[in-house]
């Protein structure tokens, strides 16, 4: 049964730095990609990171690339998420998931609980 655990959210203020983390297990976590996701109160999923199978290349979107930073280890089955110079729009529930940009909505029914971040300014 496949089971991702996200961890490691909290309250930061603006400026400030958290680091997520994501338990895989039920699968082979090397052979999949990785997204981390996020929904802020009130509006959609929005993807935000990918890491890659191998953990050689990451993507980012728009709105995170330069603060925020993925990682893995497959050894462990852990994804990591080091999100810094937050901001009040960061405020969401974060989520791990199967699949890249295009595909992680295909594995929702696998998404886990999450883990809330809260940015004050």
């Amino acid at each position: 049964q496949v089971r991702l655990v996200e961890s490691g959210g909290g309250s930061a203020q603006l400026g400030g730095s958290l680091r997520l983390s994501c338990v895989a297990s039920g699968f082979t976590i090397e052979t999949y990609s990785i997204s981390w996701i996020r929904r802020a109160p009130g509006k959609g999923f929005e993807w935000i990171s990918i890491t890659e199978a191998d953990g050689e290349r990451a993507g980012y979107s728009d709105s995170v690339r330069g603060r925020f930073t993925v990682s893995r280890d497959n050894a462990k089955s852990v994804v990591y998420l080091e999100m810094n110079d937050l901001e009040p729009e960061d405020t969401a529930v974060y989520y791990c998931s199967k699949g890249d940009q295009r595909t992680w909505d295909l594995f929702m029914d696998e998404l886990g609980q999450g883990t809330q971040v809260t940015v004050s300014s």
